[in-house]
């Protein structure tokens, strides 16, 4: 019905404080990814953030594709995203191109500069210079990777590659695919300007927002010279689907509400407004602070998640694609949910809702 190339995302939410939840919830995750090889999902991506108990113990994403490299064939590895600015280009070049290596070449490259001023502060960085760091980083981690094995010399405020080689090289040539995530239309159109692929998110403004974005960075893109066709742009999306509404309501909606509450306190501080609207808060943030049945109606009205029935989920998936998205990267994991029945919502959404 689509061309959308579907994705799973993952921050590997751990609900629960006790060592042998969070070990659970990597093997549950991990065993996720093998069962999406065998049934055609795209690309396993996986977050990178410190600190953020609950929400998000990914704070080693190489590591865990490594482990899942090793049992997969097909699907691609997602760093979504590497932060560039909390280490020095030389150790992310060696660590990306070695999974790239180990993966028989599989990697898809995401980069960001992190939204939390804690891991700045902890990583010993300037918050208030994160865009500067992002590009310097990686354009020196691009160098090294076209100078094919040959030396390197780059000297910055944060890092210094004193003319070295630097390996292994990637298996992909020159590189692993380079994407950059956002959630706001400046960093959609700092993307387009080097032509890189886009990773996005409904779920702070809305789907027709986040269309009017996108639409904004294919024409950036084409002004800087690049063929919006042959870029990706993803949109990364809580999503459940069961045989009816009913039950995918009553089974996702308190995991997925319970993530969206941590998720939009990190990625929108409280004093963070939409540049549309600066007097107004961002629809999501609005949207988490109702009760349950209220923000539910409102999030999945906007599209910032999908839970529902099979023929929900393919109005969905329409709806995204005519948004202007290529890759659709669901988050099937999410907020605790049980490992069964995210296991059985990945195998009818590609049974069912893209047949």
């Amino acid at each position: 019905m689509t061309s959308l190339r579907v994705s799973l995302g993952y921050e590997l939410e751990v609900r629960g404080r006790s060592r042998e939840v969070e070990q659970q919830a990597f093997r549950n995750v991990m065993d996720q990814v093998v069962l999406a090889d065998r049934l055609g999902y795209d690309t396993a991506w996986f977050v990178e953030h410190h600190f953020t108990r609950g929400f998000s113990h990914s704070s080693a994403p190489d590591l865990v594709l490594a482990g899942i490299s090793q049992r997969t064939e097909r699907i691609h590895l997602g760093l979504g995203v590497v932060l560039l600015p909390f280490q020095s280009p030389i150790r992310t070049a060696e660590r990306v191109a070695t999974l790239d290596v180990i993966s028989g070449g599989r990697v898809e490259f995401g980069t960001g500069r992190g939204a939390s001023p804690l891991e700045y502060q902890a990583f010993q960085r300037p918050f208030e210079q994160s865009r500067k760091l992002w590009e310097e980083t990686l354009e020196a981690v691009l160098a090294i990777w076209n100078a094919d094995g040959q030396p390197v010399s780059r000297s910055g405020e944060f890092f210094e590659i004193p003319d070295v080689s630097v390996y292994p090289r990637p298996v992909q040539v020159p590189h692993p695919p380079v994407w950059v995530a956002s959630t706001s239309l400046d960093g959609y159109l700092a993307a387009a300007k080097q032509g890189y692929n886009l990773l996005g998110m409904t779920m702070l403004k809305g789907l027709d927002d986040v269309a009017e974005d996108i639409a904004r960075y294919k024409r950036c893109l084409a002004d800087n010279g690049f063929d919006p066709d042959t870029r990706r742009v993803a949109l990364m999306i809580p999503w459940y689907v069961a045989p009816t509404q009913q039950e995918a309501v009553e089974t996702a909606a308190d995991p997925v509400l319970w993530y969206l509450r941590r998720q939009v306190n990190l990625v929108a501080p409280p004093d963070y407004t939409d540049a549309r609207h600066a007097t107004h808060r961002v629809l999501g943030q609005q949207a988490v602070g109702m009760p349950p049945e209220e923000a539910m109606a409102v999030l999945r009205d906007q599209t910032m998640v999908v839970i529902d029935d099979v023929e929900g989920s393919r109005k969905a998936v329409e709806r995204i694609r005519e948004a202007g998205a290529t890759d659709l990267i669901l988050q099937a994991q999410v907020g605790g949910l049980a490992h069964d029945r995210v296991c059985a919502s990945m195998e009818l959404f590609m049974s069912e809702v893209m047949q």
